[in-house]
């Protein structure tokens, strides 16, 4: 469906920011590039037929003509510790919905703290980590769950064939790194906790054919922020693969190179959830292709369900929280593998 409704996209001539810009444009969008390198920035617009805006997070002034005559923004720019501040601040003063696909513990937990009552008392609506990181694994949790208030555990275990980070997964990282210090954060008993043991290494059992694999646990991403949010489990653990941890942490590992015309990499990703309550299991796993690639239709359908009023709830919100989970899953069908389980003994 052809809307033709501006959609500014701040980081867009970033590597993910490039996906987010060609799939908004597929769904009939036109997407508004914006971020501070006026050179990428005129290249991406020429390429695509599109208008470019020149803003910086340290002007507000200019993230305000960015987002002038948009209907949201949607933030691509890490390290979002420094940017997102900014640029939630200029869509509400815009009036628009706001969404990222931010990665960083600490930036989605500075959302949740800092805007969370804010949002709701204006009906403003703010959907951080609506990405393969945070989105993805808070909506195969949320679909896990059923019908369940409640539930022990939540688990979600990455499989991924390789991870060729880009250059903003290695900045943000740092960021992170810097911020956090010699501490790793795990979420157990309803609480964070700054951990200063290594991650342990564990066996994750994936459904066939993947099998048994060699996991790194608490290997915590943003899903372990953005589930307790809005799910009553006192603790959540996420899991990685230990090749993949190899690549993301070895300093020489190149970035990722397209394998189609897409520009998607060869990469394969499996998403393994679980939540247990009790004798009871509840389980759903997604498969698929390019972690960075499959971010854009992930926040593209979030998007299009914020603007045509397909949400639960406004403030500040997780993806399992803002959307109908199951729905929104099946409607990534041209994206990735799907399955559900019933909950069991």
């Amino acid at each position: 469906m052809e809307s033709h409704q501006q959609v500014a996209v701040f980081g867009a001539y970033g590597h993910t920011g490039r996906f987010v810009v060609a799939e908004l444009a597929a769904r009939g969008y036109v997407p508004v590039p914006s971020g501070r390198n006026a050179r990428a920035l005129r290249e991406l617009a020429q390429g695509h037929g599109l208008e470019a805006r020149v803003a910086s997070a340290e002007d507000a002034a200019s993230l305000d003509r960015a987002l002038a005559g948009t209907v949201a923004v949607i933030n691509c720019a890490g390290p979002f510790a420094t940017t997102t501040d900014p640029v939630i601040e200029a869509a509400l003063r815009a009036n628009i919905p706001y969404l990222d696909v931010a990665a960083e513990l600490e930036a989605n937990l500075d959302t949740f703290a800092h805007y969370q009552e804010r949002a709701r008392e204006a009906g403003a609506v703010i959907v951080p980590a609506m990405a393969f990181f945070g989105g993805l694994g808070d909506l195969l949790v949320t679909a896990a769950m059923g019908d369940w208030t409640a539930a022990d555990e939540a688990h979600i275990a990455y499989a991924l064939s390789n991870w060729h980070p880009t250059a903003g997964t290695r900045l943000s990282g740092a960021v992170s790194r810097e911020r956090r210090g010699d501490v790793r954060l795990r979420y157990s008993g309803g609480q964070w906790q700054r951990r200063t043991d290594a991650a342990p290494a564990l066996q994750w059992t994936f459904p066939e054919p993947m099998g048994v694999r060699e996991v790194i646990g608490e290997f915590t991403m943003a899903d372990v922020v953005t589930v307790p949010q809005h799910l009553s489990i006192p603790d959540v653990t996420t899991y990685m693969t230990v090749e993949a941890v190899r690549d993301v942490a070895a300093p020489h590992t190149p970035g990722p190179t397209a394998a189609d015309r897409s520009g998607r990499s060869d990469q394969t990703f499996l998403v393994d959830a679980v939540v247990r309550s009790g004798g009871l299991e509840g389980r759903a796993t997604a498969s698929g292709q390019d972690i960075y690639a499959v971010t854009a239709p992930l926040v593209a359908e979030a998007l299009e369900r914020v603007l045509t009023g397909r949400t639960k709830t406004v403030g500040v919100a997780s993806a399992g929280e803002i959307f109908d989970a199951p729905d929104f899953l099946h409607a990534l069908a041209p994206y990735i593998a799907l399955d559900l389980h019933p909950q069991a003994a």
